[in-house]
């Protein structure tokens, strides 16, 4: 069950040519793949493409009837290895995934792929994300498209440069034999926008046709001394091609302006930003018309040494705006500059953030700054630069923090929200079934002693940070168990390492239990399985519950294990068991079986059940059937003030308050109307110090006739107890 559906944007797919077609990136992409005559698409979900993931497989009856095939695969290494089809046939192809963890796995078939080309155009849509909000290292895809010769298109952020650079990209890639990766940021993927559609093709050779016709190659297998071969194919044949192709079908843009001296070179996903910071300036106009010279390098890999000379001759400096780091474009600019003999000034990363994400104030600062060094009388022409100066020198510096060991340098108006804004770690859901684990884990710790715990990718990566403060490393999707593989060591205490479902079926059943199994390891690992690929959205995995018409679900991971080899597996299904969970992790701790002990913790993921039963709840309630919800809550009167369930859970639904008491000067717990019923803070209290205070509460919506008189019953007899303890605290007065 994806986090969203697309159902019924995607019926926008079948719009014929010459319509408007209305809606963001996403969908733009898929309608140009469609467009361009795919014959097959692949991928792994993951932000920022885990929605385009979605699209898919919401248009998979459209993709079926154009004989499109479509794979949710297993890994992105997979979806890598599914543009194999492309190598020796005329077939186009597709994947995409988040980048570049993505591409860290899908490196070696890429590799593969790159070496010895292909036939058919071969895609890769690869998400990237820079910035505090991201999720993955701070690295970037340029560094694998110069590492194994693949081309590199970053579009202009809009929808109609999008859908080109799709069509442009299999074009592109047909015409130099070599793999393109087009990459787009999260802002591309969600703005919305419109552009006018082309009849969707079907495949000019298909599947189908390729397997009734093989084709047999040796020349483009990379095996030597074939490979040898094709290192210079690439240099020799490939990159003029490309360079040759992207010269004619001027791929990259030149937008003229006023002020002839100098100019900006920018990667093509940062053009909105950079014409909203020109606007701050008044230098761009609302329709994007800017008074500076701008090449917009909407590729970005190779660099076409010829277009770069033709826009800096004549000019004294340029500005080049590059996301990310190292500042390859840079100094592959300067490389050109020089050896072509032309002496304009080139500026970067001087005036720019090394690192980071390119926000609209931190490019603002950094065009600011090279005009004020190149081009002062520009900054004339608006009244805002010039307050701005004025309340700079107004404001009183802020005094700074001592410095790290090893200080990170921010621009200053970038690091402005960072002075004033309290940091809000990432945290579980409320109502994680993944939350009773980590107070289990806590609570066996305190009874066992410390022991190293390795996390993993996932929404349990949660665990490292407060309330539970667990683990000591994160090596990647699926690799807990693997990242412990060391301390398969004969000692007192045991490794605990930590996987998710989804982790499990990307590669940690070879990388981590097949490896446990073959090296007797002796640690104990757990496998959290909450129904789905959460971390990404929530779609589905093969040992999901639900009834998928298009895949095969319902594959008990302990059935996989077993088969792997291990003995000692447990299967916890119900996590929020917090004893249970406790007392299971104290025995896998401390038996005398040898191999590594398995902990399987099933509970369905929280927000996914909500998006399933929430429409069912709201349609009885609309429908005048009664429905129950439940809630939970805590006895203020009760309370200690001790809040073991807020240290053991720290679920957001938990808070505190004041008791009403003036004899308690501790606030007591309170649970807010955010909770889900799930329970945990309940069971984790009593399982920490047998907490009597919480209590559930069922809210009937719609109740029937013998709901009303049960209710009528209680209330008198509350009634009565509280009028009799009211008297009797009466007579104490007196």
């Amino acid at each position: 069950m994806a986090e969203r559906s697309f159902k019924k944007e995607v019926q926008q797919l079948r719009i014929p040519a010459g319509q408007e077609f209305r809606g963001e990136g996403i969908l733009a992409i898929t309608k140009a793949l469609l467009q361009s005559g795919v014959g097959y698409v692949g991928g792994y979900q993951g932000s920022p493409i885990s929605h385009l993931m979605d699209v898919l497989a919401d248009a998979n009856e459209i993709l079926q009837e154009l004989d499109v095939h479509f794979e949710t695969s297993a890994s992105e290494a997979t979806a890598a290895a599914m543009l194999a089809a492309s190598v020796m046939y005329p077939i186009r192809g597709a994947v995409t995934w988040k980048s570049t963890v993505g591409t860290n796995v899908a490196s070696d078939a890429l590799a593969n792929l790159a070496s010895g080309g292909v036939t058919g155009g071969a895609l890769i849509i690869i998400g990237e994300d820079y910035g505090e909000g991201s999720s993955i290292m701070q690295e970037r895809s340029h560094a694998f498209a110069m590492k194994s010769q693949m081309w590199l298109l970053d579009p202009r952020p809009n929808l109609e440069s999008i859908v080109q650079s799709v069509e442009d990209g299999f074009e592109l890639s047909e015409a130099s034999n070599t793999p393109v990766m087009l990459q787009v940021r999260i802002r591309s993927c969600h703005v919305h926008g419109r552009f006018i559609t082309k009849e969707n093709k079907r495949p000019r050779y298909t599947l189908k046709q390729a397997l009734e016709n093989p084709v047999r190659d040796t020349s483009r297998i990379v095996l030597p001394p074939a490979s040898f071969a094709h290192e210079h194919e690439k240099i020799q044949q490939r990159w003029p091609a490309a360079v040759k192709f992207i010269r004619e079908k001027k791929l990259n843009e030149f937008f003229d302006g006023d002020f002839k001296d100098i100019g900006l070179i920018l990667q093509g996903g940062l053009y909105n930003g950079v014409i909203r910071a020109l606007q701050l300036l008044g230098l761009a106009d609302s329709y994007g018309n800017s008074r500076i010279p701008m090449y917009v390098m909407n590729v970005t890999y190779p660099v076409i040494d010829e277009e770069v000379v033709q826009f800096c001759e004549g000019k004294r400096a340029v500005l080049m705006l590059e996301e990310g780091q190292p500042d390859y474009i840079e100094q592959n600019l300067h490389a050109i500059l020089r050896k072509a003999g032309v002496a304009t000034h080139l500026s970067g990363k001087d005036v720019l953030p090394m690192a980071g994400e390119y926000t609209t104030a931190a490019m603002r600062a950094g065009i600011e700054a090279f005009l004020k060094a190149h081009q002062p009388d520009a900054l004339a022409t608006h009244e805002a630069v010039a307050a701005d100066e004025v309340a700079e020198a107004a404001v009183a510096p802020v005094p700074k923090a001592k410095p790290a060991a090893v200080p990170i340098t921010f621009h200053p108006k970038v690091k402005a929200l960072a002075d004033v804004v309290p940091p809000r770690p990432a945290g579980f859901c409320v109502g994680c079934p993944e939350r009773p684990i980590f107070a289990a884990m806590k609570l066996a710790q305190a009874d066992l002693g410390e022991h190293h715990v390795s996390c993993d990718i996932g929404c349990h990566l949660f665990s490292i940070l407060p309330p539970f403060n667990l683990g000591a490393t994160t090596m990647g999707y699926g690799l807990g168990a693997a990242s412990s593989s060391a301390f398969n060591v004969k000692t007192g205490k045991r490794s605990i390492s930590v996987m998710g479902d989804g982790g499990f079926w990307h590669n940690g059943l070879t990388s981590g239990i097949a490896n446990a199994v073959f090296n007797k390891n002796d640690g104990v690992i757990v496998i959290v399985d909450n129904y789905y690929s959460s971390a990404t959205g929530g779609q589905d995995i093969p040992s999901s519950r639900a009834d998928n018409p298009d895949r095969s679900t319902k594959n008990p991971i302990e059935a996989a294990i077993k088969g792997a080899g291990v003995k000692w597996v447990r299967t916890i299904d119900r996590t929020y068991d917090v004893a249970r969970m406790r007392d299971t992790l104290e025995e896998a701790l401390t038996t005398t079986t040898d191999g590594p002990k398995v902990i399987i913790a099933q509970s369905e993921c929280m927000l996914n059940r909500q998006r399933r039963e929430k429409p069912i709840f709201t349609k009885k309630v609309k429908a005048g059937e009664r429905a129950v919800k439940e809630r939970f809550g805590v006895d203020p009167d009760v309370c200690t003030g001790d809040h073991a369930c807020i240290r053991l859970s720290g679920c957001p639904s938990l808070s505190v308050k004041d008791s009403g008491d003036p004899l308690k000067e501790d606030p007591v717990a309170h649970v807010d109307s955010g909770c889900v019923g799930c329970g945990n803070c309940g069971e984790v209290a009593e399982a920490a110090v047998l907490c009597p205070s919480f209590y559930r509460a069922d809210i009937i919506h719609n109740p029937t006739g013998g709901d009303r008189f049960i209710a009528k019953i209680r209330s008198a007899v509350i009634g009565w107890l509280q009028r009799r303890r009211a008297a009797r605290l009466a007579q104490y007065a007196l």
